[in-house]
């Protein structure tokens, strides 16, 4: 799990610094790349891509790829730190959601450690000056779509191979970067094309090494690791981009991380 934060943190990093390109341009080269890898072990492994559940597998390919142009549009906005953290409250759009969809249930503590993290966004949002409402627009609504994923994976469960949830995601954000991106081109000069490339690695060994880290221990040893990202992100945020963090804005992280990790703790 410290791999798959860390491989992400360097995706994040990179997306930063190439925020003067725009974002379906982004999404094209981070999804292209992850998707000759999903695409290559489906063949290799001689599994089905298409699938089991093909109409929530589309569901979950369009979610995913709205939520990352979102998040990835949120960067040029938004320190690194800030923007991971409020991507994190997507459980609990997801928890709500579950109650609808999937008729689950949401025990009484679980609500408060739901309002610790959203008190975390109003730290952020309203005593931290450097917060910007059009970012904050964005990372909700990647987190709210985020919540959309986390429901419809729910959904299909274990009738669909994992690599080919993944590798509907990459295809469907492939295309729908790749055909966007078509009426805003901006030309990469130079270490941005190696560093484009770099986006699909990064995301894919951040996924498999995740996938990796459930697969050899219980859920609730190794959820709470996965928050450990936004210390990465912040750290790289402050050595390579010299972003500021002000105390209020690192008490709205705190809030948020603290109240996700105790209910992912609570719920298992």
């Amino acid at each position: 799990m410290l791999i798959s934060t860390f491989s992400f943190a360097l995706m994040n990093a990179v997306v930063k610094y190439l925020v003067n390109l725009p974002a379906y341009e982004l999404v094209f080269f981070r999804s292209l790349g992850s998707l000759v890898f999903s695409t290559s072990f489906l063949l290799y492994h001689k599994i089905p891509m298409l699938g089991n559940q093909r109409k929530l597998l589309l569901f979950r390919g369009v979610f995913g790829a709205i939520a990352m142009t979102l998040f990835f549009s949120s960067l040029k906005y938004l320190t690194m730190g800030s923007a991971v953290s409020l991507r994190y409250i997507a459980p609990i759009f997801a928890a709500i959601l579950a109650i609808f969809i999937l008729k689950e249930r949401i025990k009484p503590l679980q609500w408060l450690f739901f309002a610790i993290a959203f008190t975390g966004v109003l730290v952020l949002k309203g005593l931290d000056k450097e917060m910007d409402t059009v970012g904050l627009f964005l990372i909700i609504t990647s987190a709210f779509f985020t919540g959309l994923v986390f429901v419809v994976i729910t959904k299909i469960g274990k009738q669909d191979h994992p690599v080919v949830v993944v590798n509907y995601f990459m295809l469907i954000a492939t295309l729908l970067g790749g055909v966007l991106m078509i009426f805003n081109w901006v030309q990469p000069q130079g270490l941005e094309w190696v560093l484009l490339l770099s986006l699909g690695v990064f995301g894919y060994f951040g996924q498999l090494y995740m996938t990796k880290a459930f697969q050899s221990a219980a859920t609730n040893q190794v959820a709470p690791f996965k928050y450990i990202e936004v210390v990465f992100t912040v750290t790289l945020g402050l050595l390579w981009f010299q972003e500021v963090y002000t105390l209020w804005s690192l008490l709205g992280i705190v809030l948020i991380i603290g109240g996700l990790v105790l209910n992912a703790l609570y719920k298992k």
